[in-house]
């Protein structure tokens, strides 16, 4: 329902319209006290580059922060995340996170990029503090936070947003009517704009997920989509059906296929019941590293990496490394 209103389909959303007149008040006062000088805005010691998002959802933030992060450590940077933790309850902030760190202190999206990257990560509301601890204990030459476009308290060199190139902006309103946290009028503000999936605008960067092999989350067996027969999918990430479309891409048509909602906190038993005994349970890794802990031997995830392209990618990664080398 929810997506039908976004995407202007149904004409509910027009109930929601003085809602999100609202919403986009209070969000153009809260920005211009920060411009203003009204509210303080803190500057971190070394460069800050965020990626962000304009709209509510899942639209590949995450694979595109851990394409960076290694882009950039492969050119010897040093490289530190800090993030909210949506979903995860630590007992105090900031949370230094590890690939162990559990998903439920943490959240799933940092712990995955910890896994992925091994860069040191860490999560508190206020990006201030999770930055500091960073710093106090690494010596790093660049920040990446992940989300944090509209966290204006902290200051950035660098901004880049995802955009889904698929569903864009839906009907270009606000929440709750529409998708919008800011206005795409936005992006002539940003310093690179990354489309995932659809086709990427002028000036933009096109982005794509490619499949790997999936693993077995027992055993840690690889095996290619080819091989599987009758398998159940699942999805707790903000557009399940991504997942899913990227399946039937690769030729695998699941049995079922299951959405969650984004971050759900999932129960061996409710998945456990979603298969037939012996039969595979095919998940993505963000969900994967949520299950580890009572993963079964029929259980595999399918990670995906993040493929950049386009004339705007070269000129971004000038900048963000040239602000790299004045730290070193």
């Amino acid at each position: 329902m929810i997506a039908r209103i976004w995407s202007g389909k149904s004409p509910l959303w027009v109930l929601l319209w003085p809602f999100s007149l609202l919403y986009g008040a209070v969000s153009g006062i809260i920005r211009l006290s920060y411009r203003l000088g009204l509210r303080k805005s803190w500057r971190s010691p070394i460069p800050v580059v965020v990626v962000g998002n304009l709209t509510a959802g899942g639209n590949g933030k995450t694979p595109l922060v851990i394409w960076l992060v290694q882009a950039l450590q492969q050119q010897g940077y040093e490289v530190g995340v800090v993030s909210r933790g949506y979903g995860g309850k630590a007992e105090s902030y900031p949370l230094l996170v590890t690939a162990q760190t559990a998903t439920d202190q943490a959240g799933d999206e940092p712990v995955l990029i910890a896994q992925r990257t091994n860069a040191p990560v860490a999560v508190a509301p206020r990006r201030r503090a999770a930055i500091e601890r960073l710093l106090a204990k690494y010596p790093l030459d660049v920040i990446i936070t992940d989300d944090g476009l509209q966290h204006y308290a902290l200051q950035r060199n660098v901004e880049i947003v995802v955009v889904d190139g698929e569903r864009r902006f839906g009907n270009g309103w606000w929440l709750p009517a529409g998708p919008m946290r800011e206005r795409a009028s936005r992006l002539k503000q940003v310093d690179a704009v990354v489309t995932n999936g659809g086709t990427a605008l002028a000036g933009e960067i096109a982005m794509t997920l490619s499949p790997g092999l999936a693993v077995n989350m027992r055993s840690g067996e690889k095996r290619a989509l080819s091989t599987f027969k009758e398998v159940v999918a699942m999805a707790g990430i903000g557009h399940p059906p991504r997942f899913f479309n990227t399946l039937r891409q690769q030729g695998l048509t699941p049995v079922a296929e299951i959405a969650f909602a984004d971050h759900h906190a999932y129960h061996k038993a409710e998945l456990v019941a979603l298969t037939q005994p012996e039969q595979p349970l095919l998940m993505t890794e963000k969900d994967a590293v949520k299950c580890r802990t009572f993963a079964q031997e029929n259980w595999w995830y399918l990670p995906v990496d993040a493929q950049l392209q386009g004339d705007a990618l070269a000129p971004l990664m000038q900048k963000i490394t040239a602000l790299c080398k004045a730290e070193q």
